[in-house]
């Protein structure tokens, strides 16, 4: 562990995956092995992608789990659509805004990590009713390979140690009982090292029997309740037990003939496809990639898009709607371009005016049928808060740490309200057919992500893998002007010329700082002599892997 603790020397070399029937693409090869066999059994891409979160909770827990929230976009062949899941779950009932600022102030700092900030996980209800609409297993089939999993133990994957021992101070906040749950005596399992955790194996395993109720009602919803108000934050059982699931209709742009799906507000895939629109009418595959002039437009169009985001995007069942349709449209998109100039940055970027009208793990399931899964969990932060439930397996997430204190915006923290939500998968189809399922996680990174994937495939003609392996930049958009990481793999010449064009450049990130930059899954749709063909990729910067059959 030694020599990976102080540097990740990235490897880009590998080959992209074919295949002919179903396909997984996921952070952790042992989650992307379970999908594939729940696949051969005859499940369909919901049946796997449920049965991938619950390994994925199991083998990853700093970035996932079941005290966390999910997101789903899903491709039906039989009808040709997409269909949205946001599984994504509400503040406290007691929660307002007054009570964040008398206690804590504001979520900033180590604050971030209050328990205040514990949301409704959203995860377990959100995998329940997708297998309900559109599953064809039985929840306990599905869920039974994560339960084994959990309960005879599983080998840890090299990255997966590294940020689990950087994770682990946040575990030791609890009492020497509950941490026990994700260590081995009193520490981070190392890499190789077999870990246990016999305890989510029987909170899946009830869920599998009983439904959500086992979750949202109880001893786990008892022990959740009790964990947040023990350390000062606000839940009831009824915050628990009136949780629902919602089926966003998708919000789309075309971008030259592909049209690239999303989830609405309150998650900020608005802000991706804001991004996309805008590069659409900067002629960008013109330049070279990752040169100077294509990396100031990147950079421009998502200080625009994330300017606009910041500024509309909330939980538009108790606040003001989010103005999508006027965003999106042309006339807009139009105005937005018009303040990107061709070769300096433009320093005064502020959200527009339309017309009215973290850590997280992201994988990509398709099936023999044509059917196509991309999903997102999180915890939000590694490890979310990192408070464990007594009794319980999993640590509870972070998410009310995106509300802010500003009572004008549409994010500011109140109760039974859905936060900010950096979470997002996507799904792009071509005439009508299933092009590509993608997702690039990493917090607001996400947006900035999906956005280099898009251009390396649609306007470099890049595979998956390919697309995947290209150093990326990262921009922080929590103040104007950002600055703007590159990924070690950019050149120092590149880094000059942006930083002459007025951005402030951290170039040459590399090693574990990657982590940055996010990890990314694709799975294509080709065809080659009248046949179906997948093709697949799974970024370098994680454990896992891409497998067909």
């Amino acid at each position: 562990m030694a020599d990976l603790e102080e540097n990740l020397e990235f490897n880009p070399r590998r080959s992209a995956v074919y295949s002919l029937h179903g396909m997984v693409a996921s952070s952790q090869p042992m989650a992307t092995n379970l999908g594939l066999d729940i696949l051969k059994k005859g499940g369909n891409a919901v049946d796997a992608a449920i049965a991938v979160s619950a390994a994925l909770a199991v083998t990853e827990p700093r970035s996932t789990g079941i005290g966390g929230d999910c997101f789903m976009l899903y491709f039906s062949n039989s009808d040709k659509k997409v269909y949205g899941l946001d599984g994504s779950g509400r503040s406290s009932s007691q929660l307002t805004c007054e009570y964040v600022q008398q206690t804590i102030g504001a979520f900033e700092g180590d604050n971030r990590f209050h328990a205040l900030s514990v949301t409704v996980p959203g995860a377990i209800a959100g995998w329940m009713d997708a297998l309900d609409r559109w599953g064809s297993m039985p929840p306990s089939d599905v869920l039974a390979p994560a339960v084994k999993l959990a309960r005879e133990g599983f080998a840890v994957a090299p990255l997966t140690a590294y940020h689990w021992k950087r994770g682990e101070a946040f575990i030791k906040r609890n009492d020497e009982r509950s941490r026990g749950a994700l260590l081995i005596d009193g520490r981070a399992p190392r890499a190789g090292e077999l870990f246990r955790n016999p305890k989510l194996a029987d909170t899946l395993e009830r869920v599998g029997a009983e439904g959500a109720k086992a979750f949202y009602t109880g001893l786990t919803a008892e022990a959740i309740v009790k964990c947040v108000n023990k350390h000062g934050g606000v839940m009831a059982l009824d915050d628990l037990s009136s949780h629902t699931t919602t089926f966003p209709e998708p919000i789309s742009v075309n971008y030259k003939g592909y049209e690239v799906h999303q989830i609405p507000p309150n998650g900020q895939g608005l802000v991706a496809l804001l991004a996309m629109n805008i590069v659409k009418g900067l002629d960008i595959g013109s330049f070279g990639h990752n040169s100077a002039l294509y990396l100031h437009r990147c950079i421009e169009a998502l200080r625009l898009a994330f300017a606009d985001g910041k500024r509309y995007i909330g939980n538009p069942e108790v606040g003001p709607a989010c103005p999508v349709e006027g965003l999106l449209s042309d006339a807009y998109t139009q105005d937005r371009i018009r303040c990107v100039l061709p070769d300096h940055a433009n320093p005064a970027i502020k959200c527009g005016t339309p017309v009215a009208s973290s850590s997280t793990v992201s994988f990509q399931v398709v099936d023999d049928g044509g059917n196509a899964v991309s999903m997102v969990n999180s915890n939000c932060s590694g490890f979310g808060t990192g408070l464990i439930p007594d009794g319980e397996g999993f640590q509870l997430q972070n998410r009310g740490a995106n509300f802010c204190v500003d009572r004008t915006s549409p994010n500011c923290a109140g109760p039974r309200k859905q936060p900010y939500h950096t979470i997002i998968p996507a799904m792009v189809t071509k005439d009508g057919e299933l092009w590509s399922t993608y997702t690039n996680i990493g917090g607001f990174m996400q947006p900035q992500g999906h956005l280099q994937l898009l251009l390396d495939q649609v306007e470099y003609g890049m595979d998956p893998q390919a697309a995947l392996d290209q150093p990326r930049i990262c921009l922080t958009p929590e103040r104007d002007p950002p600055t703007v990481s590159l990924e070690d793999g950019i050149t120092p010449h590149v880094a000059n010329e942006l930083r002459q064009m007025g951005h402030r450049i951290n170039d040459g990130v590399g090693g574990q700082d990657r982590a940055l930059f996010g990890r990314g899954q694709i799975i294509n749709r080709t065809v080659s002599h009248g046949q179906r063909v997948w093709v697949g990729g799974s970024d370098g910067r994680a454990d896992g892997c891409c497998m067909g059959y």
